[in-house]
């Protein structure tokens, strides 16, 4: 059998469309609590969003996630299984006569599979953040996110002057619909050419340097405990895992995964959120400085229980896509893991 194999990539597909369906009320929680101003916990986040924007609020931003996510998911998965199955036949010939997976092969495929995941993933995390971001009120995010007073916000609202600092942050770009907050992107395309047009090119990959620092350790802890977890549930008669094993494993590998990205979930969030209406933070380590100054090392665990519990269904979703998908495909009688 080749090493390389196309089925992998539509499966990916089929399965990130299904993560996103299942996901995205909750991610958009996630990014209300680790990047927004004035939502407290969990469930006052929830509270507060549906109360001003019912429950449409919490598909903000999906249909760009949900026509990208899809594609970029099927890469990360694509490159995975490809990369882990080529080096499996690299150490021991055909990858069939390997009866385990080897946790070097898994670890150095993950690996590979969060960088590639950084390169097309940036620009369409960067989008739907900044998408679901932007009904966060103007007079919150000003005092809030740049840490002003009250009569500074009140100042530069009454056009008055304010001090160079003040100024300086204020004057990346000119928000005279957010003065009377009304949504600074009236959709993906316009926030993409927005992002273009004021923080050219590069701006699309704001927050890719945390994005990195999260998705290398975080698809290490993705792909391998699926992997083992699937393995140890299955019986060692059967072929490979019931659809059950694979809903189970991919959903605590899931929790797994995000719950213990959720520092550096936090400080790439709110690197990407920035700029929806000023720009505050100059790179990963100054927006982790500011962060924990103004709110202490608890801040960097913002979001961490809808990580964990988003976390279970979207990855169920994936894995269970992912592996019906790819059984189908190949005409396989038993699910057969990545």
């Amino acid at each position: 059998m080749s090493s390389f194999q196309l089925e992998d990539f539509a499966a990916g597909w089929i399965g990130g469309a299904a993560s996103v369906i299942v996901g995205h009320p909750l991610d958009t929680v996630k990014t209300r609590l680790q990047a927004g101003v004035g939502y407290g916990n969990t469930f006052s986040c929830i509270r507060t969003m549906y109360k001003r924007e019912s429950v449409f609020g919490f598909f903000k931003g999906m249909s760009f996630p949900l026509a990208s996510i899809a594609v970029y998911n099927s890469v990360v998965f694509g490159v995975f299984s490809n990369t882990q199955r080529f080096l499996s036949q690299h150490r021991c010939g055909e990858p069939e006569t390997s009866p385990r997976h080897s946790l070097s092969d898994l670890l150095l495929a993950s690996m590979v599979a969060g960088m590639v995941s950084v390169g097309l993933g940036g620009p369409v995390d960067l989008i739907k953040i900044r998408l679901q971001m932007q009904t966060q009120p103007f007079r919150e995010g000003l005092e809030g996110l740049l840490g002003v007073s009250q009569s500074c916000a009140n100042r530069f609202e009454a056009g008055n002057k304010m001090n160079p600092r003040e100024a300086a942050n204020l004057s990346v770009k000119s928000r005279a619909a957010a003065l009377g907050e009304q949504p600074a992107y009236q959709g993906p395309v316009h926030c993409i050419a927005t992002i273009v047009r004021t923080e050219g090119l590069a701006g699309l990959y704001r927050g890719a340097s945390a994005m990195l620092l999260r998705d290398i350790p975080g698809y290490c802890l993705y792909f391998i405990p699926y992997v083992f977890l699937s393995e140890w549930i299955t019986p060692e008669a059967c072929a490979g895992p019931s659809p059950c094993a694979v809903w189970l494993a991919g959903g605590m590998a899931g929790a797994i995964s995000w719950g213990t990205a959720t520092p550096m979930d936090v400080v790439k969030s709110r690197l990407q959120a920035d700029g929806v209406y000023l720009n505050k933070y100059k790179g990963v380590l100054d927006c982790i400085s500011q962060s924990y100054q103004q709110e202490g090392l608890k801040v960097f665990f913002r979001g961490i229980t809808v990580n964990a519990v988003r976390g279970f269904p979207m990855s169920a979703a994936m894995f269970l896509g992912y592996e019906l998908s790819l059984q189908a495909l190949r005409g396989d009688q038993a699910v057969t893991s990545p």
